[in-house]
């Protein structure tokens, strides 16, 4: 296993509130890593430190390490915003800009100076998979789309950014189990060329798509392996009671 992203001895701490503790973990490289674990045990708030979006949350403290192509994200001389570039991120509700469909995608291409940006736009829309159904309509409002496709949107506008990772919060929460099915064959698709992360509460949605879980548990990191020993043969009773429904 080739690993894109590693994490050592992670701790996080909301003022007193220690929600990460020592997580060591890598994340392979062009494969969807699903992050499982009751809500509340720091599956997010972990996501979220893998691209420092976390600086933003007042009154925190981090200590550890992560690394990133064997550079270490939170270092001194590391480039935020062209980290983010990097690790893009979709988050558990579609978030659309109140633009037309065409400036969403191209929003980021033109603040970073990139040309070409229709093919960029046009690329972007058929990688993920909507290109077909808003051809003919990219003037209009973006929040006219429906929940899947806007979905779908904020993933184009991520790839448009060509990152490496992108960092999925439960992205099909909120959709139904069409669009939810179009999500994951688009997760599928994407796996040549991205390394992905899934927070999910859907075991049935882990098993399905993911080539590697970990499973949390009160800020720490229970277990981790393939999918299918996690599922079949977990190691920790822990991980069977949440697997099978015991807790959770």
């Amino acid at each position: 296993m080739i690993s894109k992203i590693i994490s050592n001895n992670l701790n996080l701490w909301y003022a007193e509130k220690q929600a990460l503790k020592d997580i060591s973990l890598e994340i392979a490289e062009k494969k969807i890593t699903a992050l499982i674990g009751p809500s509340g045990c720091g599956k997010s708030t972990f996501i979220r430190c893998l691209n420092r979006m976390n600086d933003l949350v007042t009154n925190i403290r981090i200590e550890g390490q992560v690394l990133y192509d064997d550079t270490d994200i939170y270092g001194k001389d590391v480039d935020v915003v062209e980290l983010r570039k990097r690790i893009g991120m979709v988050f558990q509700k579609p978030n659309p800009f109140p633009m037309s469909i065409y400036d969403n995608i191209a929003y980021g291409p033109r603040i970073h100076g990139q040309k070409n940006v229709g093919k960029i736009v046009e690329r972007s829309l058929k990688d993920a998979a909507l290109w077909e159904e808003v051809s003919e309509r990219l003037d209009q409002p973006a929040l006219g789309l429906s929940g899947g496709q806007q979905q779908r949107l904020c993933i184009a506008r991520t790839l448009a950014m060509k990152p490496d990772v992108i960092l999925f919060d439960e992205p099909c929460s909120a959709l139904d189990p069409i669009s939810t099915g179009k999500i994951e064959s688009l997760m599928e698709s994407l796996k040549d060329n991205y390394t992905q992360v899934i927070v999910t509460h859907n075991m049935q949605q882990a098993a399905r798509i993911s080539d590697f879980t970990a499973f949390f548990l009160l800020g720490e990191l229970i277990e981790v392996g393939e999918t299918k020993r996690i599922f079949e043969i977990p190691k920790m009773k822990s991980t069977e009671d949440y697997i099978t429904g015991r807790f959770g």
